[in-house]
């Protein structure tokens, strides 16, 4: 059974490692894809990730509305981000100022996320999420449908996961519909 927000948020707070585990594991991707999107690279993208983790353990006991962490983690890691940029380009100014001989860098685009993007991945994560929770032969087909960076022939896919390969479509169809009402529950 996966826990709420809030029930691991409560947990938390109580000191469960579990519950912080499961909640960095839930939210991993989202925080570390912020910093990565607005074009730092993946040592300032991690330490964006950890800076945001580590303000969480600090604010944890003043969260006032621990049903949205995801959203206090988005803002805190889009912030961070900001932060980061905005100190990279104060070191860059200075020491190109200083030293005409040096080299050209390449200062990310200072322009904030869209909030499209920011949408995007929001909904990604839920998807994401909404997969892990699905039974284990239902994520294993959707994983090797739909997240693999090539496409998996559907005879290998039907040998892993011990089915035929014509049973793979109503297989797929019976597992999306199921992520659906992950998705949709109040419809």
């Amino acid at each position: 059974m996966q826990h709420s927000d809030e029930e691991l948020v409560r947990d938390c707070r109580r000191g469960s490692q579990a519950a912080w585990e499961s909640l960095v594991k839930r939210y991993q991707r989202l925080v570390y894809t912020i910093p990565r999107r607005a074009g730092l690279d993946e040592q300032a993208s991690s330490d964006v990730f950890q800076t945001v983790f580590a303000k969480l353990v600090e604010a944890l006991d003043r969260i006032e509305q621990p049903q949205r962490i995801q959203a206090w983690l988005v803002t805190t890691a889009k912030r961070e981000t900001w932060r980061v940029i905005l100190g990279n380009k104060a070191n860059v100014s200075i020491s190109s100022s200083e030293d005409e001989n040096a080299p050209d860098i390449d200062i990310p685009d200072s322009a904030p996320l869209p909030d499209e993007e920011l949408i995007r991945l929001e909904e990604q994560h839920e998807v994401r999420t909404a997969v892990d929770s699905l039974d284990q032969r239902c994520r294993e087909l959707l994983e090797l449908l739909f997240y693999q960076t090539e496409a998996v022939p559907y005879a290998d896919i039907a040998s892993r996961l011990g089915i035929t390969t014509g049973s793979i479509g109503p297989t797929r169809a019976r597992c999306l519909e199921k992520l659906l009402r992950l998705l949709k529950p109040n419809s």
